[in-house]
């Protein structure tokens, strides 16, 4: 099982207890937000790689707006802001962040997930990233962890 960690929306702030997941992770993947390249830097000296895109409150325009991945057969696109949903997509899941709140929903067949935001979470829920797990045969768990 691969465990990748996801995160979005860190806005210059990383709780130690998002290291301290990060520790147990194959992979830590950013939605955006991350707003200060010593948040980026803290989550490499983990150890895991990281993957990551630029939000709207990013100014590093190195970071890509949209990151096209492939795990286990599972086309993922990574992007900060979600399409609109009658847009069609080439990927099977798509991970975004920005408005700070969880979610998991399939629209025309593509899965949207958000882990919902480390520090200013939105629409009552609490303060979460996200473990994505992905097994050999495909299968895909996605658990929200608080991270109060």
């Amino acid at each position: 099982m691969t465990k990748i960690l996801v995160l979005a929306d860190t806005h210059n702030k990383l709780p130690p207890i998002v290291c301290e997941l990060a520790r147990n992770a194959d992979e830590i993947w950013h939605l955006g937000d991350v707003c200060d390249e010593w948040v980026l830097e803290d989550l490499q000296f983990v150890g895991p790689p990281v993957t990551l895109v630029r939000g709207n409150c990013d100014d590093n325009y190195h970071w890509p707006l949209v990151c096209d991945l492939t795990r286990n057969g599972i086309r993922f696109r990574l992007q900060h802001i979600a399409p609109p949903p009658n847009q069609a997509l080439d990927c099977d899941i798509l991970l975004h962040g920005h408005t700070h709140a969880p979610r998991d929903e399939t629209i025309g067949g593509v899965r949207f997930l958000n882990p919902g935001c480390v520090t200013r979470p939105n629409r009552g829920a609490p303060p979460s990233v996200a473990w994505l797990g992905l097994s050999d045969d495909g299968k895909l768990t996605w658990e929200l962890k608080s991270v109060r």
